[in-house]
């Protein structure tokens, strides 16, 4: 295992899920990382989808054990701006060349995003063995990740896309999966900090 696929797989090791946030309200980030991490899961993934989402990686690093990386990184530009704000891990929904160069010059751990064994091939090529399989459940679901995984054994996996508390645990069970990424922990609108904990709660406990 290189060094960056180690850094990569200490993120991926931290809980079974990866929240994967969507934060329209800078308001809300403090109290939706503070909620995620004291229920049990320190890796946050903000997603680049709107306007505020780099002011909430600032905001949401000063909550003590908080792990924030930066989520649908498109670019390289993308990347830098993340890492700027902070950004302790970067996840795309692909891998182009230039994005993966870019990565590797920084020596930021990335988790590419794949669909299928040409993704893969072409991740492993680039130097990447620390994955996301995006979009998990509209790309075969576990029995296709299972398949594509069996030949490309360096390979382990964070699927994304479809994953849900019912779903989560048959994922967790293949042997090439580390974590998943969900984002059924915060619903949409103003957060409930002792919900969004008893979800994360719970979410901690998967595949266990």
């Amino acid at each position: 295992m290189t060094t960056l696929s180690a850094a990569v797989e200490k993120v991926m090791r931290l809980a079974p899920v990866i929240p994967v946030l969507v934060i329209e309200d800078i308001e809300h980030a403090l109290p939706i990382a503070e909620a995620l991490v004291a229920g049990g899961l320190p890796a946050l993934e903000v997603t680049l989808r709107t306007e505020c989402a780099i002011e909430a990686i600032k905001v949401m690093k000063q909550v003590p054990g908080a792990v924030v990386g930066a989520g649908t990184v498109l670019t390289p530009d993308d990347l830098s701006r993340s890492i700027d704000a902070g950004a302790e891990f970067i996840v795309s929904p692909g891998l182009t060349p230039t994005l993966g160069e870019a990565a590797l010059k920084s020596g930021i751990p990335f988790l590419p995003g794949t669909a299928n064994a040409s993704d893969v091939m072409l991740a492993l090529e680039m130097g990447f063995d620390r994955l996301k399989f995006f979009p998990a459940m509209a790309a075969g679901g576990p029995p296709a990740l299972k398949a594509i995984s069996a030949p490309l054994l360096a390979a382990r996996f964070c699927p994304t896309g479809g994953v849900t508390p019912e779903n989560a645990a048959e994922w967790l069970a293949l042997d090439a999966v580390l974590c998943v990424g969900g984002s059924w922990m915060v619903p949409k609108g103003k957060p409930d900090p002792v919900k969004i904990e008893a979800a994360a709660r719970i979410a901690a406990g998967l595949g266990r």
